[in-house]
């Protein structure tokens, strides 16, 4: 299949990608950002036919092969579950593997314009290496793929362009706006006018949603006498706002999230003390899968600044990259 334009927002914790399809929808998908080695032996048959087949892939990177897609584990013995984290993510064999694992996914097997979003503070250091390890022809283990063009945009910025796309001539372009997008082991921010950035006021910290599911994880080994390695599950239990089950009991997370307000509270602080009070902007924009976490205290910091929540928080990077490289691709064509 080929596509114009595949935006991919390969995050700590989940892959997100988006593209349009022939009839002109957008098409989205989101799994886990986790890369277990594959299994040696697998094992399908009559169990694939009555319970279905698990809708994942295995992805060959330097020879070795990891499970990527939505059914992974979430689980592993001792936590091993394939999470990788670190400042150098971008540049990891994981990373490789989510974003070959969301293009098979996704059936593309030529793209014109591979839109990737980095952390803020990892956008210049990195993109430069992305665009050559990425432009070219690939084999992941399941035929040639080719990438024309590769463009690194701060992931903060698809977000941005997603909550303007539906505004019309709403949004004027001398507007300031701060956008703060709350990931798994990140927080990142820019603030724009209009869709210019200003570096000095753009900011990350290595906190995210997984800092306050470790902090939880710790609570509750400490209440139940036992201890919890299952940061994955907290985190999903947190995002779908269910109970977390543990040993035979459904544990309301709600008092755990109170003991970690402090965690929320210094996050929120960090953005608020490197872009000031913000008397002149439009609205704060809240994104990323912690948006409703973090965003009682992002209120509490910025009381007389309008802050809104991006609908299906996880998916905006994603849908705003690809709008992003759609209008790249339109200005080339115009100027060719």
């Amino acid at each position: 299949m080929k596509t114009p334009v595949f935006a991919v927002d390969v995050g700590y914790g989940n892959t997100k990608y988006a593209y349009r399809a022939a009839n002109g929808a957008v098409v989205t998908g989101i799994f886990p950002s986790l890369t277990p080695l594959a299994p040696l032996r697998t094992h399908s048959g009559d169990s694939e036919s009555i319970f279905g087949a698990r809708e994942v892939a295995t992805i060959t990177i330097d020879r070795i092969d990891y499970e990527v897609g939505p059914d992974v584990p979430i689980t592993a013995a001792y936590d091993r579950t394939g999470r990788a984290l670190g400042n150098d993510y971008a540049l990891s064999r994981d990373y490789a593997a989510l974003l070959f694992g969301a293009i098979h996914l996704s059936g593309a097997t030529r793209i014109k314009y591979l839109v990737l979003g980095l952390p803020v503070r990892n956008t210049e250091k990195y993109s430069a290496t992305l665009k050559e390890r990425f432009i070219g022809e690939h084999d992941f283990g399941h035929g040639r793929v080719v990438v024309e063009k590769v463009v690194v945009i701060p992931q903060p910025l698809g977000s941005l362009v997603q909550a303007t796309s539906s505004r019309g001539g709403s949004f004027g372009r001398d507007d300031a706006h701060l956008v703060v997008d709350v990931g798994y082991f990140t927080t990142d921010w820019v603030y724009t006018n209009g869709f210019t950035m200003d570096y000095n006021r753009g900011g990350g910290i290595p906190v995210g949603t997984s800092q306050i599911s470790r902090h939880i994880a710790n609570l509750i080994s400490r209440d139940e006498n036992e201890k919890v390695d299952e940061i994955e599950r907290i985190d999903k239990a947190l995002r779908q706002k269910t109970p977390f089950f543990f040993y035979g009991k459904n544990i309301d997370l709600a008092p755990y999230v109170a003991l970690a307000a402090p965690i929320i509270a210094d996050v929120a602080m960090a953005v608020q003390s490197h872009v000031g009070a913000l008397p002149d902007v439009r609205s704060i924009i809240l994104s990323g899968g912690g948006a409703n976490l973090f965003a009682p205290a992002i209120r509490r910091r910025f009381p007389r600044v309008v802050i809104e929540q991006i609908d299906s928080p996880c998916l905006a990077n994603a849908r705003g990259f690809l709008i992003i490289g759609e209008a790249g691709l339109a200005r080339e064509d115009g100027a060719a």
